[in-house]
């Protein structure tokens, strides 16, 4: 018996072959899309699954409060892990991680015994306790995990980084110089090297150093105090059988207990709580955290689309199936009136369905291996799909194919079973109300989705558009970012920022502790004078060079500039941006200058005088609204970077000379730079990639609703030959025929039209609100969805309309 339905079910396929290709075709993309976006759902849920007491380890993360406003942050106070493993029994073990915050690049210099030294500027630099590597789990192919950073100025190297210093030689107990901003200039010995695991984790480490040896041993082990300095990330392993909910419900005590007469004097409070190490990623309440936490809501977005297209291709068998029920209607009188019952009809019907789904499923593998290449790249997702390792995610493909073939081939499968043999075999069946209003149903949900996917594709790119091109308040093109790690190139700063003064290809230079678009570590609490610090406003700051705003283009709207020539410009003297002048509580720029602010550090009040105020300007990126900022002036030696304003020209003949410049003055480090813009550029590196996916993948569900469309069109011509004859012998023109058979499609997708564009409007608007500076979403926009999806429809129908309206007439005639 299956033998025969497998032998119908073939011989149907072929039979029938363009019906055939549009399902087994739209079946296949859709079930690609389904494949590639599992692969990346599926990396991304399983961050830090690896680690073997994942579920036991959590993170301590910290809630700023202050004015009634609460800020989550991930990062405590260097003395928080050892208080608390002193004060709550549940927990095992602790350690800290810091990231080098200081140093977008952290150079490593490596000279051996004999032979050319070698020099990188390398990215993922942290330092971490001792007890690190005996919390999480590291897979180290040379050295021990257990002692590896024991001693003071111990180093931990990613297998890539070890390949690069030493190619084949053994790493361990060779001697790497680190220049870094954040942790100073010092010799490490290499203790251990480690390959990176499959699985992702939320920790991007390529090195790790000791915390004992360098300049944040200062901080991470001489400071007692639990109110300041946030700068660590601290993790707890609870003992078998704690109740994380229970240890946290103790924090409290512990906050008023440790930190609440030094938070108060301060004028906030703050609170502790713990995230689980596996759901840092993705269900972390922190806003910033070890590396940009995952976007749940992108994720939901992802999931909802490949379920959307893989409907969308099921709709297009299910229309087909029914639209082309009279081809198949003299099948079914027969073989009933032969004796096969209705069950073994729905039986043969839906074998042929997960046929075709099954053919389906091995082209899609096909697809899948194929685009998983270009799919990373678009997504910045290492999923990989290999038939051993994801063999349940592979059973889990299989599965959703037998069920994708059922639920295309039901509504088919029960509607032809249902046929009277008695009005099949006289020629009396037609398409029943029923299943045309389902089929138009289907052809209004499919296209109601296409257009809030349009509708998606135009707003994320519009605001990656706005967010490329907004002025941010400084010049961010043509600006060159020279990156300062050694002594010695700190102490080249000043002769080197003048040659390249001097240079005809460069406006101006600079120099500053940190850029825009780049992390900010330090901030200071300033209150105006007569107050108390319970009034004082979180002030962003920055030491630069005095010529660091005018290199940067940074307008001053009151007060001066920081200026050699006047003495009495020292780090007791600051400029505010608008932002911080409103905050702090001056009732304008021209009030602030001249004035001072105060701060509180360990029991002493300092005062600074307010120099300048310049405007506001987006020192981070888009989503952040602007936030007070201030600039004090720094000390030679003090500097992480210069800034270079190139001219319009030749850029290669430019960066040849601000080389040889740098070569000249420190011949033995490598130069390294990057430009402004594409930092920047680089916060916004998760909405690019959801733009290009979401584009994609309207331009996938557009094609399988295309060939929906084709196919309806193709059958609709079909039934209607006969009338399209008569109208053409009664003088009716091609244009009129070609309208007649086109609008009931353009009815179904104009009303697709009304019903997606409010449903597209809610959804966009909805992740609009991440950004604190956002597109509006026009009218227009639903303009161009709505033509966009009336003249895919026109291209898709006419075709198949004008074949039928220029045929012959009396071809479909000749048989009355």
């Amino acid at each position: 018996m299956f033998k025969n339905y497998f032998k119908v079910g073939i011989r149907n396929l072929m039979k029938n072959k363009v019906f055939s290709f549009i399902n087994i075709l739209g079946l296949a993309i859709g079930l690609t899309c389904c494949m590639l976006i599992s692969l990346y759902l599926n990396n991304e849920f399983s961050y830090d699954t690896y680690h073997k007491n994942a579920d036991r380890i959590y993170q301590v993360g910290t809630a700023f409060i202050k004015d009634g406003k609460e800020e989550r942050r991930a990062n405590t106070p260097a003395p928080m892990a050892r208080a608390m493993q002193m004060e709550f029994p549940e927990i095992e073990q602790t350690t800290r991680l810091m990231k080098a915050f200081a140093d977008d690049k952290t150079l490593l210099l490596y000279t051996p015994p004999s032979g050319e030294r070698k020099s990188f500027f390398e990215t993922g630099g942290y330092l971490a306790d001792s007890t690190f590597f005996r919390l999480l789990t590291y897979d180290f192919i040379e050295g021990m995990a257990s002692n590896a950073l024991d001693q003071p100025n111990s180093l931990v190297l990613s297998e890539e980084i070890a390949k690069k210093l030493f190619g084949s030689e053994i790493a361990l107990n060779k001697v790497i110089h680190i220049s870094s901003a954040t942790n100073g200039e010092h010799d490490f010995k290499v203790t251990g090297v480690f390959r990176p695991s499959g699985v992702p984790t939320h920790i991007d480490a390529r090195f790790i150093m000791s915390f004992a040896g360098g300049d944040i041993a200062l901080w991470s082990n001489g400071r007692t105090d639990l109110a300041t300095n946030n700068m660590f990330h601290t993790y707890l392993l609870l003992k078998k059988g704690s109740d994380p909910a229970k240890l946290e419900s103790k924090f409290p005590a512990f906050i008023e207990k440790y930190a609440g007469k030094d938070l108060k004097a301060m004028g906030f409070y703050k609170k502790q709580f713990i995230i689980p190490l596996k759901d840092i990623h993705l269900r972390s309440t922190s806003i910033t955290n070890v590396t940009p936490p995952g976007n749940l809501s992108y994720l939901y977005i992802l999931g909802s689309i490949a379920v959307f297209i893989l409907l969308i291709a099921c709709i297009n068998f299910m229309n087909l199936s029914t639209a082309r029920s009279s081809k198949r209607s003299a099948e079914v009188g027969v073989r009933k009136v032969l004796g096969a019952e209705k069950g073994e009809l729905i039986r043969q019907f839906l074998g042929e369905s997960i046929i075709m789904s099954m053919i389906a499923f091995v082209f899609a593998l096909v697809f899948t291996q194929l685009l998983l290449p270009v799919f990373t790249k678009v997504s910045g997702n290492k999923a990989g799909f290999e038939f051993i390792q994801h063999g349940l995610l592979l059973g889990g493909f299989f599965l959703l194919t037998i069920i994708t073939g059922l639920l295309a081939g039901s509504y088919p499968a029960f509607y032809l079973s249902s046929f009277k043999p008695v009005k099949v075999l006289k020629g009396k069946l037609t398409n029943s109300l029923a299943a045309v209003s389902l089929r138009k149903s289907l052809v209004v949900f499919q296209f109601v989705i296409s257009v809030i996917l349009i509708v998606a594709s135009v707003v994320i790119v519009n605001q990656m558009k706005f967010m490329r091109t907004k002025d941010l308040g400084f010049v961010k093109e043509q600006q060159l970012i020279i990156p300062l790690r050694s002594s010695t190139a700190r102490n080249i700063y000043l002769p080197l920022k003048n040659e390249l003064k001097s240079n005809p290809h460069i406006v101006s230079a600079g120099a500053t502790r940190y850029y825009p678009g780049t992390m900010h570590p330090s901030d200071m609490p300033l209150y105006m004078e007569g107050k108390t610090m319970d009034y004082s406003k979180r002030v962003f700051m920055n030491s630069v060079d005095a010529d660091y705003l005018e290199a940067l283009g940074i307008k001053q709207i009151n007060g001066r500039p920081f200026s050699r020539d006047f003495l009495s410009d020292t780090i007791d003297r600051v400029i505010l941006n608008q932002t911080a002048v409103k905050e702090i509580g001056f009732t304008s720029a021209e009030e602030a200058v001249t004035k001072s602010v105060k701060y509180d550090w360990e029991g002493r009040t300092y005062s600074i005088e307010v120099l300048g105020v310049v405007k506001d300007f987006h020192f981070q990126d888009l989503r952040q609204p602007i936030e007070p900022y201030g600039f004090r002036l720094g000390g030679d030696s003090s500097f992480s970077y210069i800034i270079a304003h190139l001219k319009n020209g030749d850029l290669k003949k430019t960066l040849n000379s601000v080389e040889a410049s740098w070569h000249k003055l420190n011949p033995n480090e490598p130069f390294e730079y990057s430009f402004l813009d594409e930092d920047f550029q680089k916060n916004y590196e998760a909405e690019s990639r959801l733009s290009a996916i979401v584009s994609y993948f309207t331009i996938l569900a557009i094609l399988i609703s295309c060939l929906g469309l084709f196919g309806l069109g193709t059958f609709s011509a079909e039934q209607r030959n006969k009338e399209i004859g008569i109208r053409k012998v009664l003088g009716a023109s091609v244009p009129g025929i070609v309208a007649l058979l086109s609008k009931d499609f353009l009815k179904l997708v104009i009303i697709s039209i009304v019903i997606a564009s409010p449903i597209a409007w809610w959804i966009m608007n909805k992740w609009l609100q991440d950004f604190a500076f956002r597109v509006n979403i026009s009218w227009w926009i639903f303009m161009v969805a709505g033509i966009a999806a009336i003249f895919i429809t026109l291209v898709t129908v006419s075709f198949q309309a004008i074949k039928a309206a220029v045929s012959n007439p009396v071809k479909s005639l000749r048989t009355e």
